[in-house]
């Protein structure tokens, strides 16, 4: 493509992802930087590559959602810890296209009344929502992707396992009941929590020209088998350390597809849970089947946060995309297999 006519792009958001993505709109020589959209105010006034570590840009954060939509931009690079459907309706009415690494859990999902009021913006403003990240996002459109060797599908099973005592928030892990000795009584919060794995197999099974009938949800948990402290949360002997749980839908022609995760903030349990040393594990039963795993293997330069990239980097990389897409709510064909522009990185 001509670089030159680069993508305006909005990050919205400078936190543990945002950081992280708004690195990654600064080093593609397809983007150009538009805007910041700080939630903070103490961030508000700073420079944009203060706030990720690189030199000064020249683009100072705002809070005024006015000041992002009069930036001239084409897209907004959405990653705050919550959802705000009045902000994302507005930039979508308003023509933005908006890339999002947040899985609007807070408000529900993307479904039902969100996802028609979203769609309805869409298509006021003559453009598009992208959902991406890691998982769901990029592992799924890879799974769909891997398919395409097969004369015959009967079950598509996504499996990610993870050392999750590197993301540092207590909140999400007190939401699904972590450090408390007994499972929450009742599933909810840990379904909401992981909505977006329903999601995900509902995307999966449009990626593949099918919907799903049913879509059952399951859980269990571990306790830990010693105190251990993580240094920025504590969780005593005893109480829960580990979960293992997911989304199991079924087609109309009985093809299963799965997504289920493994998280542990410990190894050391009361159980003989066993975990992968790979983050993710894709198995299809079909003709051929398949049995392809996923590590990452972070430079030794790399704190907890650094594992955000894998969420930042595939929204990044979808922009270009999700630009050239039609207006509307994005699946994954629409943005297709994304991949990192090597040859236009400066080196």
């Amino acid at each position: 493509m001509d670089v030159q006519q680069r993508h305006r792009v909005v990050q919205w958001t400078t936190g543990k992802v945002g950081s992280l993505s708004l690195r990654g709109i600064l080093d593609d020589p397809r983007l150009e930087l538009a805007g910041v959209y700080a939630f903070s105010p103490d961030k508000v006034g700073t420079d944009a590559g203060v706030l990720c570590g690189r030199p000064e840009v020249g683009i100072a954060a705002t809070d005024d959602i006015g000041d992002i939509l009069a930036s001239d931009a084409d897209v907004v690079l959405y990653t705050p810890q919550l959802a705000d459907l009045d902000h994302l309706t507005t930039l979508l009415e308003n023509g933005l296209d908006v890339v999002s690494t947040n899985l609007l859990l807070n408000v529900g999902g993307l479904r039902g009344e969100v996802s028609e009021r979203l769609r309805k913006a869409c298509d006021k403003g003559n453009s598009s929502l992208y959902i991406s990240g890691v998982n769901p996002g990029w592992i799924n459109t890879v799974t769909a992707a891997m398919t395409a060797v097969c004369r015959d599908v009967r079950s598509v099973t996504i499996s990610e396992s993870a050392d999750v005592s590197v993301y540092e928030s207590p909140e999400t892990w007190q939401m699904f009941g972590i450090g408390q000795p007994e499972p929450p009584d009742s599933h909810d919060m840990a379904q909401m929590a992981l909505l977006s794995f329903r999601d995900a197999v509902e995307r999966l099974a449009a990626s593949l020209h099918t919907t799903v009938d049913s879509v059952d949800f399951t859980i269990e948990y571990a306790t830990a088998a010693s105190t251990v402290d993580l240094g920025w949360m504590t969780i005593e002997k005893d109480t829960l350390a580990a979960l293992r749980g997911g989304w199991t839908g079924v087609t109309p022609t009985g093809v299963v597809l799965r997504s289920d995760v493994a998280w542990y903030l410990t190894p050391d349990l009361n159980c003989d849970w066993q975990f992968l040393d790979d983050h993710y594990r894709i198995t299809v039963d079909g003709e051929p089947g398949l049995d392809t795993r996923v590590r990452f293997l972070p430079p030794d330069s790399w704190g907890n946060h650094d594992w955000d990239t894998m969420t930042a980097m595939p929204a990044v990389h979808a922009i270009p995309a999700v630009r050239a897409a039609s207006p509307g709510i994005l699946g994954l064909d629409d943005a297709g297999l994304s991949a990192a522009p090597v040859g236009l990185w400066s080196r």
